[in-house]
């Protein structure tokens, strides 16, 4: 397989794919190093691909119907996941997290969580990595991009930040 050919399959493989692939994965399935996934999915980005890379690996948006919000929250670093959980035990889907940096403007890291597994997971990556979030760059305050199955959930997830004190006002 040429790399043309193996950049095809990597497009394929992520429209097929129902939630994130890693790179690590990509490469077991098609021998190839990390980096050559890296390199390639560079490429197929350069090309017009609007691929999205997730703490969990690559994929391409596909959204689903429902309510998109976007909430404007403030805590400390230790309460991410608490943050995370209120939104996702109200079936919503975490698409992102922003920040206004006073150099860069708007610095978006996407996140695409939906369950607390997937919270867990973040959480813990976040401390093995021992990686700052975006937030700390604003003194705790960042926005959330949600999108919710209805209005009610979305109500739900305003309720439930606002109870644990993280609406930032």
């Amino acid at each position: 397989m040429d790399a043309q050919q193996r950049r095809q399959k990597i497009a394929r493989r992520l429209a097929a794919s129902t939630g994130p692939l890693s790179a690590a994965v990509l490469a077991k399935e098609l021998s190839v190093s990390r980096q050559i996934i890296v390199g390639d999915v560079a490429l197929l980005r350069a090309g017009g691909l609007d691929i999205t890379a997730t703490p969990r690996g690559y994929l391409l948006p596909h959204m689903p119907a429902g309510v998109t919000c976007t909430f404007a929250c403030r805590h400390r670093e230790e309460r991410i996941g608490e943050e995370l959980n209120a939104m996702v035990d109200q079936g919503c889907t975490v698409l992102d997290v922003i920040v206004e940096h006073p150099i860069y403007g708007q610095l978006t890291g996407p996140l695409r969580i939906s369950n607390r597994y997937e919270v867990a997971q973040f959480v813990a990556r976040c401390r093995e990595e021992a990686a700052a979030p975006l937030s700390q760059l604003t003194e705790g305050v960042h926005l959330h991009t949600v999108l919710c199955p209805d209005q009610d959930s979305a109500d739900r997830v305003r309720d439930a930040l606002e109870e644990l004190g993280f609406l930032y006002h």
